[in-house]
């Protein structure tokens, strides 16, 4: 079983396209669902799939914090 840690993702459609940013508990899981397609929503419909930037937080306030300010 995977241990999951909370982390602030950037994903992007591709170089100067549209940005992505997103909280998320699982990252591995995040990046690989819009890759492959299985994501209705934003991320499918400007076809956002590659990772640009991530941090890592030791608990989900750190990202909510990071995401808002």
């Amino acid at each position: 079983m995977r241990t999951l840690q909370p982390a602030v993702c950037i994903l992007a459609s591709k170089r100067n396209g549209t940005l992505y940013v997103g909280v998320t508990s699982d990252l591995i899981q995040r990046v690989w669902q819009p890759k492959n397609g299985f994501v209705e929503g934003f991320t499918r419909r400007y076809r956002v799939r590659l990772l640009v930037y991530f941090e890592l937080h030791d608990s989900m306030e750190g990202p909510s914090s990071a995401r808002s300010g």
